[in-house]
């Protein structure tokens, strides 16, 4: 009979609407920032941006932010979400907070109260609670060695919980209770209403609780059921900028551990920053020390080695990164060898086996299949075409002081080193650029082209250009 009963209110949970709460109103005193504390960032995204991603996945028919300092700040950084927020003007407390968002709360619905400061909380321990929450009270609890600072959960003598004491009101017996409250609950609306109406601030720190609603729901005579998880860092709050590197490192070890199952070779897992979104094939080998912001994509066998940033880049099969080298807002081709100390910067678009070297800087550049830039090189606003030698020191001039110009290489060009192609400017299809010079007009192709100055000149009065109006 049990097992029925439980089977149809799994059921009766799926049917009924699900409103979320995330409870993100607190100023974060001991951030000692003038950032709200829930826009400060885990993993390249905001605390509170985890906590929003974790309610998505619920699929709410409402997420409600109840926020308070810093406010309309936060509403900025995420005015593309559909979310309803609620200012708390004044922080009386969790059951204070919850109170604002009563207006738009939907009647016949379950409501799950997150917290805005909790990054990693579990999308399946949520999943729990709300099958729980059709006709029950259900919370999210976990045993702590030192509970010094958290609610206790008091159970009775059939198990079943009668209370939640925050710490300051516990008494010596409360107080070795190790069962703490994560402060993450499910219960449906039509309760929730009427325990809001019913809370008092009569307590040691004159605020209204939200969890005095377990003591209303035993009166009531309501289930109460606290749902315990061994995951504590799901259920830790960030309040402290210790805190918050705790967690950037808890969750960066999890980042870590899934690559690893997928079959990522990490050299030092504990030496490993995503800070965004990685995505990995077959076989890929990631170094020390780097650095993936972003999406960053990562094709089969590629290498990265040591020492590099990675940011929004796709770098296709067998690739390799070398090491210190920066890849921002670019895709690699396959087979291509780029660093060690290479920069490739935002719009640039290398085709397969294409070799970047040590100190070479590429940006807005399309590079075409089998060209080389060894060495100590600036190419931007470029195309460049097949199987071109770049040689050391080359700099494609772009920009006039106030316009930027662009540069053409055509295929099975040479370029000599220390040569500056000044833009606009064409270099013909076989053309050789002989070394040391400075090309101002189209170079013809299949032909040897070099610039000799004999003498200094020097122009009086030279008006530099002034920026095109568009």
């Amino acid at each position: 009979m049990r097992a029925f009963l439980t089977t149809c209110d799994k059921i009766n949970a799926m049917n009924k609407s699900l409103n979320i709460v995330i409870l993100a109103a607190g100023k974060g005193t001991r951030m000692h920032s003038n950032k709200p504390k829930v826009l400060h960032e885990i993993g390249g995204k905001t605390i509170l941006g985890h906590v929003i991603a974790c309610a998505k996945a619920l699929n709410p028919q409402k997420i409600i932010v109840v926020i308070g300092f810093g406010g309309e700040i936060v509403r900025e950084a995420f005015a593309q979400e559909n979310i309803i927020w609620v200012n708390q003007v004044e922080q009386k407390g969790t059951g204070h907070a919850v109170q604002q968002a009563v207006p738009y709360l939907d009647d016949n619905a379950n409501t799950l109260i997150l917290l805005g400061d909790v990054p990693l909380v579990d999308v399946e321990a949520c999943k729990k609670l709300i099958d729980q929450a059709t006709s029950k009270l259900a919370i999210l609890s976990f045993n702590k060695s030192d509970p010094t600072g958290y609610g206790r959960i008091v159970r009775g003598g059939l198990g079943n919980v009668i209370a939640i004491v925050e710490h300051k009101d516990a008494n010596e017996t409360q107080r070795n209770i190790i069962e703490v409250n994560t402060g993450i609950m499910a219960m449906p609306n039509v309760y929730l209403t009427k325990w809001l109406s019913r809370l008092s601030n009569n307590n040691a720190q004159s605020e209204y609780y939200l969890t005095d609603i377990v003591a209303f729901a035993v009166q009531d005579k309501i289930d109460v059921v606290a749902e315990i998880t061994n995951d504590e860092y799901s259920v830790t709050g960030i309040n402290s900028k210790t805190d918050l590197a705790q967690i950037e490192r808890m969750h960066q070890t999890r980042v870590a551990d899934k690559l690893l199952l997928q079959g990522v070779t990490l050299r030092d897992a504990a030496r490993l920053d995503v800070r965004g979104n990685l995505t990995c094939g077959r076989d890929v080998e990631i170094d020390v020390n780097c650095v993936f912001e972003g999406d960053v994509t990562l094709d089969d066998f590629v290498k990265i080695a040591a020492n590099c940033v990675i940011k929004n880049a796709h770098i296709k099969n067998s690739a390799q990164i070398l090491s210190f080298t920066h890849i921002d807002n670019a895709q690699i081709g396959e087979n291509s060898r780029i660093g060690p100390y290479a920069r490739i910067r935002p719009g640039t678009t290398l085709a397969a086996e294409t070799h970047v070297g040590n100190f070479v800087e590429l940006k807005n550049a399309q590079v075409d299949t089998g060209s080389k830039i060894n060495h100590l090189s600036y190419v931007g606003d470029a195309t460049i075409g097949k199987n071109v030698n770049i040689g050391a020191g080359v700099i494609t001039c772009n920009y006039d002081g106030a316009n930027k110009f662009r540069t053409n290489i055509e295929d099975d060009v040479f370029v000599g080193s220390d040569t500056q192609l000044i833009a606009p400017v064409t270099i013909g299809k076989n053309a050789t650029i002989a070394a040391g010079s400075t090309i101002t007009k189209d170079a013809p192709a299949d032909s040897l082209t070099f610039c000799r100055a004999k003498d200094q000149k020097s122009i009086a009065n030279w008006k530099r250009p002034v920026k095109n109006k568009k």
